[in-house]
């Protein structure tokens, strides 16, 4: 669990994590180099959740070492489908990881949206739904890890 106080913004008490897929944790089809190590060192304290409409059908091979729930979005709107789940698990508990333009409203929900800049890039919407934005999924990892970081670029 994450339990920091920000000044001048809020205080942070999260307990669930919620990625995207495809250009957060992977690019082209294979995890990122030291996913599996960051994932799973969070799943240590954290409740993690991987939303993905596995538009290359290999979500759950990608995902099968890693200490993550897989949830594969139904419909038509992912944008929809995502911010409705960070909403189901208590947005005021929740840490949404994303980059692009379906992941905006989920990282606004978010009670911390963090968008990542990656090798597919970031969509602006990502950009603007976030609280924080990480040049690459390592760092986000670490950000969570080192709480300090996060009330140092947030405080007011």
């Amino acid at each position: 669990m994450l339990d920091i106080n920000i000044p001048g913004c809020k205080s942070l008490k999260v307990e669930k994590i919620v990625f995207d897929l495809n250009g957060t944790l992977a690019c082209d089809g294979e995890l990122i180099a030291g996913v599996k190590e960051g994932i799973n060192r969070l799943a240590e304290e954290f409740e993690l959740y991987v939303l993905t409409a596995d538009t290359l059908g290999n979500a759950e091979n990608l995902l099968k070492d890693l200490n993550v729930e897989l949830v594969i979005i139904e419909g038509n709107d992912g944008s929809k489908f995502k911010a409705d789940f960070v909403e189901k698990l208590g947005r005021k508990r929740v840490i949404a990881v994303g980059n692009g333009n379906n992941d905006a409203q989920m990282l606004k929900n978010a009670e911390l949206g963090i968008a990542v800049i990656g090798p597919e890039g970031t969509a602006r919407g990502a950009l603007m739904g976030a609280e924080l934005i990480s040049r690459e999924i390592n760092d986000v990892f670490d950000l969570i890890s080192n709480p300090e970081r996060i009330r140092a670029t947030l405080r007011k």
